[in-house]
């Protein structure tokens, strides 16, 4: 079968020009469209988005970056720096911008001879930090070490030196638990606030004490620099600067060479100094000792350092002035007395001491046999017989009344993130902390201080400020115009015979009579006290052994007795009696308020046999730490040629403190007895 033959069709040649035509039209079009769409999109770059291309193209030649505000002065009563700021050459690193962690490191730790503590702190924050929140390498460099750094800055990718002002602290460790400290800010820390501030290099927001407190206010404006640089990150140029500005200056009622005083009189002991005025309440110093550098907090503290603070038994790190809490022992009995007065007791009632008193088959002793004793002797020996008996006969309601009238078991209104109220107990807080009823045993020992009584150092200058001045004075540490504070609503008569009791403690026969005032016309009355730590068996209960079962030793004062102005209290832990440890540092914190030529020709003198002043003792023993803790390790390291006087200058301190103000040998004691010296 033959298939049907298919026409073929006939091209021509305008056949063939018009499908080009049309193709040709097609492909034009889709060009035309295409171009239309590049030509409209360059517009919308070119004019719409102008702005946006314009700041990134600027952005890639020009770094804008943060300067830090230099935070606001802390200054003293009389205008002097007690924190400041100082220029330094600092380096920090990027996280999130280091590519070769441990290749930069090493190129750091060799330009700028860093220590291998702190190059494992680095190691430490680099891989804990976020990658927002630079790490700190060093502070305070030279200039030739900023220059090594910043030259070598293409190699080093996330190294960022600056040069800024770092916080500094001219009396160091005296002021460490008064200002607190600064360090850079946490992550915490910046998602709270979402400020760029907080992850620039170099500036630091306020950590502890006052710093913390008055963080805000002491913090400035931020400046800002401009700087041209390469595609690589080298700078070509600076362009622009907007300066930064301070923050604000923040004045406080202490006195910045009583405070300094205070502190390095303390010595090697543990304790606390506090002075205030007693017309208006401000506070002059308030000291806690052993103590942290705070130079060293702000600038980044090495792992040693912290181990070494945080395992002292003497606890550096807590701020005794406002944190801790003691029996006052005697030097309650002040406050006692005044309650006596105010349930009607007659201060000339006189009470026989035959060594103690019975309280049914138990019998609480005393310090010595007084035989017939007022209120005034009984102050001036440190009578317990005597504050046993009319504690018993007015009750723990009353003299707990008082004790809250005068400052006990309260909290002060001051610019502190913490403060430990301590207990002033009567028959309502036992029956809720413990659900027992007050016995009379209870009120026999809160009449000597001890029992249940725990108060701070700063309650027992309150204390003292009050009975000296009879005003019902408030503890105040920012400077300002303040009155003189209100009388309290209790006779005249009520408080001269308790000073009159605290003027023979000084100034008689009393419990320190060797701490008096060697000053013409000016005489100091006060209290001592000596608190228990624990009940250990032996006659030498509290007056020997390990130093941490010692007697805390205690001391209340003010001066001048003929018209009260300064109100003080110290406080030694274990320093085995107010009137050996004590009252010797507030005999010459006051003295210093009156003469300071003499104050410190003293404090010179007792400062050689202690190894010098804080930051030399504290610099010997970090050096003794070390070798220890190498040793330990059973590293080879040579022994310093000051780690044996480091230990024998802190045995010497400790020794000093105490021995050179010694009245006479330690008393002997009773487990039923509480020591009232």
């Amino acid at each position: 079968m033959k298939l049907p033959r298919l026409k073929r069709k006939t091209v021509t040649e305008a056949s063939l020009s018009f499908t080009f035509t049309r193709r040709a039209m097609v492909v034009g079009g889709l060009q035309a469209g295409i171009g239309a769409m590049l030509i409209g999109r360059m517009a919308w770059i070119s004019v719409a988005e102008n702005e946006k291309y314009n700041l990134l193209s600027e952005s890639n030649r020009v770094n804008l970056t943060l300067i830090p505000p230099r935070r606001g002065w802390i200054l003293d009563r009389n205008g002097r720096a007690l924190a400041n700021n100082r220029t330094d050459f600092r380096v920090d690193l990027i996280p999130e911008r280091v590519t070769d962690p441990e290749g930069t490191l090493r190129s750091l730790a060799h330009l700028l001879a860093l220590a291998p503590d702190e190059v494992e702190r680095i190691r430490t924050e680099l891989d804990k930090a976020p990658g927002f929140r630079p790490v700190q390498v060093a502070e305070k460099l030279t200039y030739d070490q900023f220059a090594a750094v910043s030259v070598r800055l293409p190699d080093l990718p996330g190294v960022a030196p600056s040069q800024g002002f770092s916080r500094y602290y001219p009396t160091g460790s005296t002021v460490g638990h008064l200002l607190g400290y600064v360090g850079a800010a946490s992550a915490k820390d910046y998602e709270k606030r979402k400020d760029p501030l907080l992850i620039t290099p170099g500036f630091k927001v306020g950590k502890e004490g006052l710093e913390k407190w008055f963080d805000l206010e002491l913090t400035g404006k931020p400046g800002a620099k401009r700087v041209e640089v390469t595609a690589r990150g080298k700078i070509v140029r600076e362009l622009t600067t907007r300066p930064d500005a301070p923050g604000n200056a923040v004045k406080l009622t202490i006195d910045a060479g009583l405070q300094d005083y205070a502190g390095r009189r303390l010595g090697a002991e543990s304790g606390s100094c506090i002075v205030l005025d007693c017309l208006t309440g401000e506070i002059l110093c308030m000291a806690s000792m052993p103590s942290y550098d705070p130079n060293n907090f702000s600038d980044g503290i090495s792992h040693d350092e912290w181990d070494m603070l945080s395992s002292d038994e003497r606890h550096p790190l807590i701020n005794k002035s406002l944190n801790a809490l003691y029996p006052p022992g005697s030097t309650f009995k002040p406050m006692v007395a005044m309650a006596l007065q105010s349930a009607g007791v007659d201060p000339k009632e006189r009470v026989h001491c035959p060594g103690g008193y019975r309280l049914g088959n138990r019998f609480f002793r005393c310090l010595g046999r007084h035989g017939s004793v007022d209120m005034h002797r009984a102050l001036a020996k440190s009578c317990n017989t005597y504050f046993y008996t009319m504690g018993n006969r007015v009750g723990i309601d009353v003299i707990a009344r008082m004790g809250h009238a005068m400052g006990f078991g309260e909290k002060f209104d001051l610019p502190v993130s913490s403060q430990s109220y301590g207990t002033m107990p009567d028959t309502a807080w036992k029956m809720r902390r413990y659900d027992q009823k007050w016995t009379a045993s209870d009120t026999l020992n809160a009449s000597i201080g001890q029992g249940y009584v725990v108060v701070n150092p700063l309650q027992l200058a309150v204390m003292a400020g009050r009975i000296a001045s009879g005003r019902n004075i408030q503890p105040r540490l920012v400077k300002g115009r303040y009155p003189e504070a209100p009388f309290m609503p209790f006779p005249k008569e009520h408080f001269d015979a308790v000073r009159g009791g605290m003027w023979e403690v000084v100034n008689g026969d009393g419990t320190a009579g060797r701490s008096r005032l060697d000053l013409p016309g000016i005489q100091m009355g006060g209290k001592t006290g000596t608190a228990q730590v624990r009940k250990i068996a032996g006659s030498q209960r509290g007056q020997s052994g390990a130093w941490k079962y010692r007697d805390h030793g205690l001391f209340v004062c003010f001066a001048p007795t003929s018209n009260p102005r300064y109100a003080a209290s110290v406080v030694i832990e274990h320093g085995m009696g107010g009137s050996r440890a004590a009252a010797p540092v507030a005999k010459d914190v006051l003295t210093y308020l009156f003469d300071p030529a003499k104050a410190m020709a003293r404090l010179e003198e007792l400062e050689k046999g202690w190894g010098g002043p804080p930051a030399e003792r504290m610099e010997r023993q970090m050096a003794a730490y070390r070798l220890a803790k190498a040793i330990k390790k059973g590293e080879v390291v040579p022994k310093p040629a000051d780690a044996s006087e480091a230990e024998n200058s802190a045995n010497a301190a400790a020794s000093a403190n105490v021995s050179e103000t010694a009245d006479n040998p330690p008393p002997q004691r009773d487990p039923n007895r509480e020591a009232g010296r």
